[in-house]
């Protein structure tokens, strides 16, 4: 079984993809990417909302998912989400 979870982050005058952007410049994004039961990371931007971000995550199961929530990366995503003052939309998937 895996598990998707889209999560749309939006903010105003650019701040989601500059979140997105640091996220890629500090190297969190590859530290989850390197977690052992991550399968995919990956940021795309809607054509038709600019002040959207979309993250694509993958997980092998639940339990690796909230084994990543408790790492000390979770702080850090916060903390600049906190910064770009976002907002989340999350959807959840489970597949095979």
């Amino acid at each position: 079984m895996s598990l998707t979870i889209n999560i749309y982050y939006t903010g105003e005058n650019g701040s989601a993809r500059k979140f997105a952007e640091e996220m890629v410049e500090k190297g969190v994004v590859a530290r989850v990417r390197a977690e052992k039961c991550n399968q995919k990371y990956e940021y795309f931007f809607p054509m038709d909302d600019p002040e959207t971000v979309l993250l694509i995550d993958r997980w092998e199961s639940q339990e690796a998912l909230d084994e990543h929530h408790k790492s000390p990366m979770m702080k850090e995503i916060a903390e600049l989400r906190d910064k770009y003052h976002l907002h989340m939309k999350v959807e959840q998937y489970v597949g095979k």
